[in-house]
């Protein structure tokens, strides 16, 4: 039995390398594509699918559990990771209204997907494995930002312009690598959980076929009406909302190192003919900062609550000294700009030494908030795993759809005047912000006289209802 959950995590996490290969890849450079299109017709932003995306994500997490329990989290996972398959492919033959419709379509899928992986990987888990197992998923998936970058940066290296030959060659690859992650999902083995619902079913043989699966679908309107009621439950529970702030800062930080500052450095006018490559690079050290910090925090951290809270802890302080780095090494307008280079210079010369070593720490501290947020709702909410799952999304996506939309509230190009307008040393402000409203209520949860397991007093003893185990 342990064998076989072992094979279906490592399975899981080989299924979401391939895919968000490709999704990572493509949201990384995305902005970056769309701007070099030649294609007059094209109106689509880079920000605005992305915006649309975490959005529709967000509110999809509100009916996703229920479709997790109807049709399970292994056909879940499939029919999603066929949406984002079709996002991908719309690069190829770039059109404005498919470009939004898919964009729609996969912050379905989205939720859909990450309701159901979680679901499955606490299933296939007990508080003696959730660690490792997470600390396993995460390492695996974060290896996706190695593979995908690192041709990025080989093709696009000295460009200052993407071709349309370039795009689509980029795209093909990234397809056909989220459709080989969405066929693992195929080899996933049934759960013990599973098997034994099967059995039940078979004990039921003397009943017509029709009268089985109508007692099935039955079960399981019965069980999705249970779940959804169990979210609004959730809501009210005070280690759901002293985790809140947490959740909502790791989606603005999410929206910032995948959305908004790989472009800022193919943007920035001092690092030259090697900008466009750079985006590749930063996107694999942010991998590299990913999978070390899920090695180290996942696989090696005990379950207790001192080293739970030491981890988060530090997520923040390299955050900190990462947005701070940012703030003084990259121009001010380098989101703004559309059709040109940076024109502004900020307070130090920027340094592609610098940028990099903030993309490790962004990588780094986000490992930080992640794999202690799955690993603590996976050992408290066990019983609970989808809704709580559901949770775990719908705060940080919606946070997320915010911070990318932000970067619309921008002018279109730097040729306009952007002196009275926000630009990246806002956001850089925004999520220092972030971070001190996470620790007040890190604090707050101290002076209540509770320990916390993560930064913001996830309290450990509390069941679903409220009260202490």
């Amino acid at each position: 039995m342990a064998d076989r959950r072992t094979f279906n995590v490592v399975i899981l996490g080989v299924g979401f390398l391939f895919i968000f290969t490709a999704f990572t890849t493509c949201g990384n450079v995305e902005q970056t594509v769309v701007k070099s299109l030649e294609n007059d017709t094209f109106t689509g932003s880079g920000y605005h699918s992305l915006g649309i995306i975490y959005g529709v994500f967000s509110f999809s997490n509100l009916l996703a559990p229920a479709v997790v329990t109807v049709i399970g989290p292994k056909v879940t996972m499939f029919l999603s990771g066929l949406l984002y398959s079709g996002y991908i492919a719309v690069f190829i033959v770039p059109s404005t209204w498919s470009f939004y419709l898919t964009s729609v379509l996969i912050g379905i899928g989205a939720a859909m997907l990450w309701t159901a992986q979680g679901h499955f990987l606490v299933e296939n888990s007990e508080a003696s494995t959730i660690n490792r197992n997470t600390g396993m998923f995460w390492a695996l998936l974060q290896c996706s930002m190695l593979f995908g970058n690192l041709y990025i940066y080989l093709d696009w290296n000295g460009r200052t312009e993407i071709s349309d030959r370039s795009r689509k060659n980029i795209f093909l690859s990234l397809l056909v690598t989220s459709i080989l992650g969405t066929l693992s999902f195929l080899v996933l083995r049934k759960s013990h959980h599973e098997e034994e619902m099967l059995s039940e079913e078979e004990g039921r043989s003397l009943l017509s076929t029709r009268m089985m699966y109508k007692h099935r679908a039955s079960t399981a309107m019965q069980d999705a009406k249970s779940e959804f009621k169990t979210i609004l439950q959730l809501l009210k529970t005070k280690t759901i909302l002293l985790l809140s702030p947490c959740m909502a800062y790791s989606g603005l930080e999410l929206s910032f190192y995948s959305g908004v500052y790989g472009t800022c450095i193919g943007a920035t006018t001092q690092f030259g003919e090697s900008a466009k490559g750079l985006i590749g690079i930063s996107g694999i050290v942010v991998g590299v900062g990913e999978i070390v910090g899920g090695g180290l925090f996942g696989l090696l951290c005990k379950n207790n609550r001192f080293r739970r809270t030491s981890v988060v802890f530090l997520g923040m302080v390299v955050h900190f000294v990462a947005f701070y780095l940012i703030f003084l090494n990259i121009p001010d307008d380098a989101p703004v700009v559309l059709k040109t280079t940076t024109q502004k210079n900020p307070y130090l010369t920027p340094s592609v030494s610098i940028a990099l070593l903030c993309s490790f720490l962004l990588g780094l501290g986000d490992s930080c908030f992640n794999t202690q947020l799955y690993s603590i709702l996976g050992r408290v909410y066990a019983e609970h795993s989808t809704p709580c799952f559901c949770h775990l999304q719908i705060h940080p996506v919606c946070f997320c759809s915010c911070g990318v939309l932000l970067q619309r509230l921008r002018p279109v190009d730097v040729a306009a005047p952007a002196d009275d307008h926000p630009g990246l040393h806002r956001d850089a402000l925004l999520l220092r912000g972030g971070e001190d409203a996470e620790l007040l209520c890190r604090l707050a949860g101290i002076l209540e006289g509770r320990h916390c397991d993560v930064s913001i007093g996830c309290l450990v003893g509390q069941t679903p209802g409220g009260e202490k185990n």
